[in-house]
């Protein structure tokens, strides 16, 4: 298969970044292709314009041209993987700009709907897994992006993983957690 990883986070240097090496890491180990799209690193704006509004009375819209780039980036992969943290029990209003703008009507959804077989969202998260549950957050986000998104887009086989305590400074908590996303990686697109 060949993955869009979509990676959102301002810093190159971050966990998020690494967490995305060691994914593709495994996604080469396993005989995927892969291109990373930095949503940062390429200046995206995630402001949706009146150029990128659905127009659902249009038979076909002729979008903005940095959204018609990232929908032809989009048709040349088989699949895509969405790389963030987690922040207000949500997507960084990078990514979720991102997703406003670029998985818009006659695309993604409306007469037309996207053609990936699978879609991994990959959630850093700063607190602990009792803390996501403690409040069904983790229920809430994975129906959000399984059922809300990637199934109204039409991808059925959605998958949302989260890689919890982000915030601990132990070295050998970042090895499990960048160990965890390398696995996703290599058995991308397995039921688990």
């Amino acid at each position: 298969m060949k993955v869009l990883t979509v990676v959102s986070h301002p810093r190159k240097d971050s966990l998020t970044f690494q967490a995305a090496g060691r994914f593709v890491q495994g996604l080469r180990d396993a005989g995927h292709e892969y291109e990373v799209l930095d949503l940062h690193g390429i200046g995206f704006d995630p402001v949706l314009q009146g150029a990128d509004e659905p127009d659902l009375s249009a038979g076909k819209q002729i979008f903005s041209e940095q959204v018609e780039t990232e929908i032809k980036r989009m048709k040349e992969h088989d699949a895509l993987a969405l790389i963030f943290p987690v922040w207000w029990w949500h997507l960084p209003a990078m990514l979720k700009g991102y997703i406003d703008r670029v998985w818009n009507n006659g695309f993604a959804y409306g007469d037309d709907h996207l053609h990936h077989r699978h879609v991994l969202w990959m959630g850093l998260a700063g607190v602990t897994q009792e803390q996501m549950q403690k409040r069904n957050y983790d229920e809430a986000i994975t129906r959000l992006l399984n059922v809300g998104i990637a199934d109204y887009c039409g991808i059925s086989d959605s998958r949302v993983e989260f890689l919890y305590e982000t915030l601990d400074a132990k070295p050998e908590h970042y090895e499990r957690l960048l160990e965890q996303a390398y696995q996703l990686g290599l058995h991308y697109g397995q039921k688990p």
